[in-house]
């Protein structure tokens, strides 16, 4: 009997770190569901002290989720314990991971705490979180920076007080994988009770090397990985999960554990949290990347047709690679679309908000002869958008581009309900479209980002655009679908406007 290996999902938490990556609640619920469909053991839905949005949506997944522990992250310090505590009263099974640095660096300089005072939070901290549950997770921050002799005193002393999983993680991304493989092993060694609690870690991407310190550490006896899909996460990201899974179940003969994940779940769940995001995965991406299972050299061309396994490891069906395709169309009824829904795993909260999706599904039914699950996703995404946020709505849009001629925009815009129009040229029909948003809404945010996928194949797909803006510290992404990519664009570039002006800042949980 292999051991079993616990994948602890942080992208609702870690992931919603990368600029612009935050969720709203409505979002992260979606999320997590597909996130329990495909088996995760641990879902890090965020960080409920940050502010009342993220403990709102902390909250939520803990009411939604049945299946997958729900855990919230907290600061060694009571408010933030007893925020965690309360988010997640609802959960079926909930799990308070609580944190504070260990490492020189982090004491001295951002802590500004003594060791000794460093061990008494952490003892407290963990005694605090068993007030609200026996599944409490610890992690001393910046393990792979600190002295091993204090590192062994902190976590013997957690343990000692109650806590369930202790977690290393490489929070910036510095040890090499003999090295970090090294730490979990010394640590298992020289810790008394340490066959009481499960070893996790959490290794950052800083220098590409999160995956394979993650997998040095489970050989060196760590049981839990903490990981996100894609590999998104703040600076250069975490360890990516499907990469994680897949390394772990494809190389069965090297791996003494495996994991419970539904593989098949995998690319859907990619497709979800990338278009939510607005962060666009790589064609050549390990896994999920369009380029995965692509082969252009005709010597590999040949090995496959004549035998799979000459040049593939894994099977493009077991990750959820498949040929997907809605049969339904302009004529289909409105069960049809609900049930492939469901298939989908797209719960939409209301019987409104299906019929208005319903109605934008016929339209895009007239525009494209073929429609794909992709764009069922993305098509959910734009509705749940609209009813959300209301503050500016795009009514019309109307351009020119013409070769010698300057482009020009026309745009309406419902402002808090009130129709305003306006006119601009730019360098393109893009460019005069978002000069003439910007006339109505005034924001003075700056375009940092401007990105463009087809979301299917074919001259009719859908193009989804993402929109980056910048305004007083805070970073947002807007993303908008259309067959038409100067409307999509438009839809983008008003969504980013609607979460500058309506989204409550987040609190860096390390703040």
């Amino acid at each position: 009997m292999k051991e079993r290996l616990i994948i602890f999902d942080t992208t609702l938490r870690d992931g919603e770190q990368s600029p612009g990556a935050s969720m709203t609640r409505e979002e992260k619920v979606r999320i997590a569901r597909q996130l329990e469909r495909m088996r995760v053991d641990v879902i890090e839905a965020g960080f409920p002290a940050a502010s009342n949005g993220d403990f709102e949506a902390v909250k939520a997944v803990a009411n939604a989720v049945k299946d997958s522990v729900v855990c919230g992250l907290a600061r060694a310090t009571e408010n933030d314990i007893r925020r965690a505590g309360e988010a997640l009263a609802g959960a079926n099974a909930a799990r308070i991971h609580t944190f504070i640095a260990t490492s020189p660096i982090h004491m001295e300089k951002k802590l500004r705490m003594k060791p000794d005072q460093v061990v008494e939070q952490a003892v407290k901290a963990v005694k605090w979180a068993r007030q609200f549950t026996d599944n409490v997770e610890f992690s001393p921050e910046d393990a792979g920076r600190s002295e091993l002799e204090f590192l062994c005193r902190v976590l013997d002393a957690v343990i000692e007080a109650g806590a369930t999983t202790l977690n290393i993680p490489d929070t910036v991304g510095y040890t090499m994988p003999e090295q970090f493989g090294g730490l979990i092993r010394n640590l298992r060694e020289r810790i008394p009770d340490s066959d009481k609690v499960v070893f996790s870690v959490h290794c950052h991407n800083d220098l590409g090397l999160a995956v394979a310190n993650s997998l040095a550490a489970v050989m060196a006896g760590a049981r839990q990985v903490e990981c996100t899909i894609n590999g998104l996460g703040e600076r250069a990201g975490n360890a990516s999960l499907e990469e994680i899974v897949m390394a772990v179940r494809t190389r069965r003969d090297f791996f003494p554990c495996d994991t419970n994940i539904d593989t098949t779940h995998i690319v859907p769940v990619s497709r979800l949290v990338s278009s939510i995001t607005g962060f666009p995965v790589q064609p050549n991406k390990a896994i999920v990347g369009a380029n995965a299972f692509a082969h252009e050299s005709g010597i590999h061309q040949d090995g496959v047709l004549k035998h799979r396994e000459t040049y593939e490891i894994m099977r493009a069906e077991d990750v959820g690679w498949t040929a997907n395709r809605m049969v339904l169309g302009k004529h289909s009824g409105r069960n049809a679309f609900r049930v492939r829904l469901a298939e989908l795993g797209i719960e939409l909260d209301s019987e409104e908000t299906l019929n208005s999706a319903f109605l934008r599904f016929k339209e895009l039914a007239d525009k494209k002869h073929e429609i794909f699950d992709e764009d069922l996703h993305a098509l959910v995404s734009d509705e749940i958008m609209a009813h959300e946020q209301e503050h500016f709505r795009l009514v019309s849009l109307r351009v020119c581009s013409e070769t010698g001629e300057v482009p020009q925009a026309r745009v309406a815009v419902a402002e808090a309900g009130a129709e305003k129009t306006a006119f601009a040229e730019g360098s393109g029909p893009v460019d005069a479209s978002f000069k003439a948003i910007e006339d109505i809404a005034h924001s003075g945010a700056d375009l940092q980002l401007y990105s463009v996928n087809a979301i299917t194949s074919g001259t009719d797909a859908q193009g989804e655009v993402t929109v980056r803006l910048a305004k007083g510290g805070r970073i947002v992404n807007g993303q908008g679908a259309d067959t038409d990519i100067v409307v999509a664009s438009a839809k983008a570039y008003i969504n980013a406007l609607n979460k500058l002006y309506s989204k409550l800042e987040r609190a860096h949980p390390q703040v």
